[in-house]
C-alpha cells in the first residue's frame, strides 16, 4: 500500500466515521476500487486509523470530558455489550471485512431504514415527562450499547446503529449523535488495541514504513474528521437522516448491480 493509497483511505475514514453511512464499509469499497489486497496490514490499517478520527471528538467536546464521573460510567455501561460481542465474533468479523457484497447489501438495507428514521422518531416528539432527553440514563446507555453491536457487520455503520439506539431511548438528534461520538472513543480504542495484539501474535513486527503509514493515516483522518463532525451535527439536527438513507441506497444498489454483472469487487 502506497502513501497515496493510505491518504485516500484516511480521507474516506475521516469523512465517514461519524456519518451514518459506514466508514468501514466505505474503506473496504475503497480498497477494492484501488485494487489493494486484504493483507494483515491493510486490515490493521482500516481499524487503527479510526483512532485519529475519534480523537477529533475530544478536540471538539473536550470540556464534556471533565464534567463528572457519571459521564464515564455511562460510557462504560454502553461499551460493555460490544466487548462481549467483539470477543465472541472476532474471526467472523475479520472474514466479513473481505466482502464488498456484504457491505453493499448492508448499505442498501441500512439506507432503507434511514429513510424512515425521521418519521419514526420525529424531533419534536416529547418524552413521557414532556421534556427532550439530552443525557441518557444508565439503562438507556446500556440499550444504546446493544444497538452498537449491530455494527460488527461491515456496512451497518456504528454511528447509525448507535444514533438510532439513542433515538429509541427518546434522546434528541443532537444528543443521540453526540453520545454516539463519545461511545466511539472506548469502542475504537479497544478495537485498535485488540487488532494490534492479534497482528503481533500472527505476523512479524511492523516495519518502520508501516508505522509511518499508520501515523500518517491517523493524522489525515483526524484533520478531516474534525471538520466532518462539526458539519454533521448541525446538518442532522436541522435536516434529519433521509439524505443519508438515499445515499446509502444509491451506493449499495450500484455495488450490487456491479457484482450481479460479474464485476469482482471482493478483496483477495
Amino acid at each position: 500500500m502506497s502513501y497515496w493509497h493510505a491518504f485516500l483511505i484516511a480521507i474516506v475514514e475521516g469523512l465517514t466515521e461519524f456519518l451514518p453511512v459506514s466508514s468501514t464499509g466505505h474503506m473496504v469499497i475503497t480498497l477494492a476500487l484501488l485494487g489493494i489486497p486484504a493483507t494483515a496490514f491493510t486490515k490493521l490499517y482500516l481499524v487503527v486509523i479510526q483512532l485519529g478520527a475519534i480523537l477529533s471528538v475530544f478536540a471538539v467536546y473536550w470540556r464534556r470530558f471533565f464534567q463528572s464521573i457519571d459521564f464515564y460510567l455511562k460510557l462504560f455501561v454502553a461499551f460493555l455489550p460490544i466487548v462481549v460481542v467483539g470477543l465472541l465474533l472476532k474471526k467472523h468479523i475479520d472474514a466479513l471485512l473481505e466482502s464488498v457484497t456484504v457491505v453493499a447489501f448492508m448499505l442498501l438495507v441500512g439506507g432503507i431504514v434511514l429513510m424512515f428514521v425521521d418519521k419514526w422518531f420525529p424531533q419534536e416528539e416529547p418524552t413521557a415527562g414532556g421534556h427532550p432527553v439530552t443525557t441518557p440514563s444508565y439503562k438507556q446507555a446500556f440499550t444504546i450499547g446493544l444497538f452498537q453491536c449491530l455494527a460488527v457487520v461491515p456496512g451497518v455503520s456504528r454511528s447509525a446503529a448507535t444514533i438510532i439506539g439513542g433515538l429509541t431511548q427518546k434522546l434528541t438528534r443532537r444528543a443521540a449523535a453526540e453520545f454516539a461520538f463519545f461511545l466511539a472513543m472506548p469502542t475504537m480504542t479497544a478495537a485498535a488495541a485488540k487488532d494490534m495484539l492479534d497482528y503481533y501474535q500472527e505476523n512479524p513486527a511492523l516495519s518502520s514504513e508501516q508505522i509511518k503509514q499508520l501515523l500518517f493515516g491517523n493524522t489525515i483522518a483526524f484533520v478531516v474528521a474534525l471538520i466532518a463532525i462539526r458539519v454533521f451535527v448541525g446538518f442532522v439536527t436541522k435536516y434529519g437522516f433521509r439524505v443519508f438513507g438515499i445515499y446509502r441506497i444509491i451506493v449499495g444498489g450500484i455495488l450490487l448491480i456491479m457484482i450481479a454483472l460479474g464485476i469482482n469487487l471482493n478483496l483477495v
